[in-house]
């Protein structure tokens, strides 16, 4: 082989060998890419397992608002539990208002990577309440501490049907701060309700 054919030669090698590290630089890259997107938790999903931290336990709360339809639950015992995982993707969350055990908030993971939020309204012997299952399904990804829920569809036909138009715009959101607190809001225009409940410390269920 002559000099000069010799020489493009090992260049044309030292060339495929810078290839091939580029190449196999560029895979690596893309396997951590691909790992990164797979192993972390969307929003949504870091806030239902946040919601899971509650399974089994009772908190009791207190009123932080004053409005005055809501005076009747300043002077009373409020516990949110035992919260009840039972479901895979459904936290049960009983809310109690005295002796009043007639509450329980349902959050659920549902398509589109969104949470729901239902209220489940029942009588004593267990039969459901005329103004139940209303909530709706959370706006956006939001954050792992923080959902909104604005009435859904449902909600404002049964608004609607019981006579109801304030709450045709009703938003709720729902905290949770693992080990610190959980809050249960309501808001519109004429109304604010909030209740926050000490997650450092649990209680004896109602």
């Amino acid at each position: 082989m002559s000099p000069v054919a010799c020489g493009a030669f090992l260049r044309n090698a030292s060339q495929m060998k810078a290839i091939a590290r580029l190449a196999t630089l560029l895979a690596a890259v893309a396997s951590l890419a691909a790992c990164a997107t797979t192993s972390l938790p969307t929003p949504a999903a870091s806030y239902f397992e946040n919601l899971r931290t509650l399974c089994g336990k009772t908190h009791e709360g207190r009123l932080v608002t004053n409005d005055p339809p809501d005076a009747t639950f300043a002077d009373k015992r409020l516990v949110m539990g035992p919260v009840d995982c039972r479901e895979a993707n459904e936290v049960r969350i009983p809310f109690a208002v005295g002796e009043n055990r007639s509450r329980t908030w349902v959050l659920s993971r549902v398509e589109g990577d969104r949470i729901r939020l239902k209220h489940d309204h029942r009588h004593a012997d267990g039969s459901e309440d005329i103004l139940s299952q209303y909530g709706g399904d959370s706006i956006d990804a939001g954050i792992s501490t923080r959902q909104y829920f604005p009435a859904d569809a449902y909600s404002r036909d049964l608004f609607v049907r019981q006579n109801l138009p304030r709450s045709l715009t009703n938003m709720w959101s729902v905290v949770i701060e693992p080990g610190a607190m959980f809050a249960y809001e309501l808001r519109r225009a004429d109304r604010h309700f909030r209740v926050e409940f000490d997650l450092a410390a649990t209680a004896p269920a109602p």
